[in-house]
């Protein structure tokens, strides 16, 4: 074994097999997408709240009348059932420290 370059790893010791780049493991990329979206819809929620659901449709609209990108701006901002979930939660919040 040792002519072939393996070595001796003591037991809780970070030895060669950990620091090995082909035996690392695979990561899963569900996480970071699952916590992306959490962040995007949270941050929709906040601002669904403290603009207003009628200030904020107005604001939606005048954005996918645009062009380019603010189109793309206007479909990824409308108002869903989940962002106005969280708003309303948001909402429920601040009236526990009134």
């Amino acid at each position: 074994m040792r002519a072939k370059g393996y070595g001796f790893d003591a037991a809780g010791t970070l030895g060669r097999s950990h620091f090995n780049p082909t035996a690392r493991k695979r990561r899963s990329y569900l996480f970071p997408i699952v916590m992306v979206l959490c962040a995007g819809f949270g941050l929709k929620g906040m601002i669904y709240q403290s603009v207003g659901a009628k200030s904020y449709d107005q604001r939606v609209q005048a954005l996918q009348v645009g062009e380019g990108f603010d189109r793309l701006g206007g479909w990824l901002m409308q108002a869903d059932p989940v962002t106005v979930y969280v708003a309303g939660k948001i909402t429920e919040g601040l009236k526990l420290f009134k």
